[in-house]
C-alpha cells in the first residue's frame, strides 16, 4: 500500500494548485471555480496567447510552467484525465490579446480530441486559435500514434519564447511545430506509479526487471527486460532516441534527463553523465543539458531521454529569460 502526505484523494488537484498559486500569487492566478492558472498578468494585448494543458499527476508540468516566456495559462485535469473542452476554452478567453492563441496539445486520445472542441469553440468566439500536436515518444513506432511526453515542455518554451518576443501566431505555430520535428524521447520505468485514489501500483513488476518505453500515464511499457546498469540503461535510450532522430556529427542539441517522480537527483545525474558522454563521442554538441523531475507519472521510478536538434533560432529561443516557477534557469 503506497502511503502519500495527502488529506483527501479527491481533492488533491485542487490543493496543490492552491499551494502553486499561494507560493507564486505575484505572478500566477487561479480562475475561480476552475482548474486553470494564468499569468496574472492575462491577456497580454497585443502578444499572441499559448495555452498548455493536460492531466495532473505530472507536476510540475503543466501548471509550472506558466509565466512570462511561456505559458500564458495552463488546464489541468483530474489525475491522468484530460480537462474539460469548457476549461480549455476559457483559458483560451483568458489569454486572448487580439493576436490569436496557440494551443499546444499532447498527443493523447482525450487531449486531442477536448483541446479540438475548445478550439472550435473559441473560433466560434472570433478568436483566431491554432494547436500543433507533440508525439515526441519514439517507443510507438507509427507517428501518428506517438505520445507526447518530456519533449512538450521544450516545445512549450520555444512557443512562449516566440510569442513573447511579439511572433505572429503563424510565426508561433511554425517554430513550435519545428521543435516537434526535431524532438524525439524515450523513457523506461523501475516500478509503477500508484493512483492515490487507490493506493496500490497501477502494474506489478519484479525487483530483477525494467520496463522500456513507458508513458507518463502509469501505462506499462512496449517491452520488460531484465534490470541494466544505468549507462546501459542510457545507451539503450539514447541509440533509440538518436536514430529516430537521424542525429549526425556536428548536430548540436538540448538534452532532457528527467525523472518520472521516484527517482533520486543522484540518479538523474549518473544518467546525465552517460548520456552527455555518448553525445560527446559522437561528436553532437550538447548547447543546452537539463536534468530534473520535470515531468513526472506520481511516484514512478523512473526517467526519460530528451533530445531536441537546435538551429540558432530554436537555441536562441530555449535560452530566452522566463518567469515560470519550475522551467530550469540557465547556468
Amino acid at each position: 500500500m503506497a502511503k502519500r502526505l495527502m488529506n483527501d484523494a479527491s481533492r488533491m488537484v485542487d490543493e496543490e494548485l492552491e499551494g502553486l498559486v499561494s507560493l507564486h500569487r505575484s505572478t500566477l492566478r487561479r480562475i475561480p471555480g476552475t482548474n486553470i492558472i494564468v499569468r496574472k498578468d492575462a491577456p497580454q494585448i497585443g502578444k499572441v496567447g499559448v495555452v498548455g494543458g493536460g492531466g495532473s499527476g505530472h507536476e510540475p508540468m503543466q501548471t509550472g510552467y506558466v509565466g512570462r516566456g511561456m505559458l500564458d495559462a495552463a488546464v489541468a485535469g483530474e489525475i491522468f484525465t484530460a480537462p474539460p473542452p469548457n476549461q480549455i476554452h476559457r483559458a483560451i478567453q483568458e489569454v486572448d490579446g487580439h493576436e490569436g492563441v496557440l494551443l499546444v496539445v499532447n498527443n493523447f486520445a482525450g487531449d486531442t480530441l477536448n483541446f479540438g472542441l475548445a478550439e472550435e469553440m473559441g473560433r466560434r468566439d472570433g478568436i483566431r486559435v491554432e494547436h500543433v500536436t507533440v508525439n515526441d515518444d519514439v517507443a510507438v513506432s507509427a507517428k501518428e500514434d506517438r505520445r507526447g511526453i518530456a519533449g512538450g515542455i521544450l516545445v512549450e518554451k520555444i512557443a512562449g519564447a516566440k510569442a513573447e518576443s511579439n511572433g505572429s501566431l503563424a510565426e508561433v505555430r511554425e517554430l513550435a511545430q519545428r521543435a516537434i520535428d526535431n524532438t524525439r524521447s524515450m523513457g523506461v520505468a523501475l516500478t509503477s506509479g500508484s493512483l492515490p485514489s487507490v493506493g496500490k501500483p497501477m502494474f506489478s513488476i519484479m525487483d530483477d526487471e525494467m520496463e522500456l518505453g513507458i508513458g507518463v500515464h502509469g501505462e506499462r511499457g512496449v517491452q520488460r527486460t531484465r534490470l541494466e546498469s544505468a549507462d546501459d540503461v542510457v545507451k539503450t535510450l539514447l541509440d533509440r532516441v538518436s536514430g529516430d532522430l537521424e542525429l549526425k556529427r556536428g548536430d548540436r542539441v538540448a538534452l532532457l534527463v528527467n525523472g518520472m517522480g521516484g527517482v533520486s537527483p543522484m540518479e538523474l545525474l549518473i544518467l546525465s553523465r552517460k548520456a552527455l558522454h555518448l553525445l560527446d563521442e559522437a561528436g553532437v554538441t550538447v548547447s543546452r543539458p537539463i536534468v530534473g523531475s520535470l515531468v513526472t507519472s506520481l511516484d514512478m521510478s523512473g526517467a526519460s531521454i530528451t533530445v531536441m536538434r537546435l538551429d540558432d533560432e530554436l537555441t536562441r529561443l530555449l535560452n530566452a529569460p522566463d518567469s515560470t516557477p519550475s522551467f530550469p534557469k540557465m547556468a
